[in-house]
């Protein structure tokens, strides 16, 4: 799931790795191509081999820094957090970016707000 996802980001990225391989999802694949969209990650990709399907990520690195340097979960399994998209607001004065699962796909908290369509916030990145 995507919050297991991005813990392996970011350590990955700490320790200074190139790429990195997670089991395919749909769910990880869509929340990585937003990711990928805003520049938090550098490319996706879907691998097949044999009967199992992964993913390959190409961290981002900026100045030598990780694109993403941390994280917040705010919706678990144990607890959902939904909200509507007029109460959407930036992240780090607009420094980092929400990811939403809504009725319309996996999107950020820009585009949410865009589309005025709310739903479960998964979480924000920086």
């Amino acid at each position: 799931m995507y919050y297991d996802l991005i813990v392996k980001i970011k350590n990955a990225a700490q320790a200074k790795k190139e790429s990195l391989v997670t089991p395919y999802s749909k769910m990880d694949f869509e929340v990585l191509k937003v990711l990928e969209g805003y520049g938090y990650v550098k490319s996706v990709s879907k691998k097949e081999g044999g009967k199992k399907n992964f993913i390959e990520i190409k961290l981002a690195y900026e100045n030598g820094k990780p694109r993403i340097s941390d994280f917040k979960l705010l919706s678990k399994p144990s607890r959902r957090f939904y909200t509507g998209y007029k109460e959407l607001s930036s992240v780090r004065q607009g420094q980092g970016l929400a990811i939403l699962s809504t009725p319309q796909g996996i999107m950020s908290n820009r585009e949410a707000r865009k589309n005025k369509v709310g739903g479960e916030y998964l979480f924000q990145v920086w």
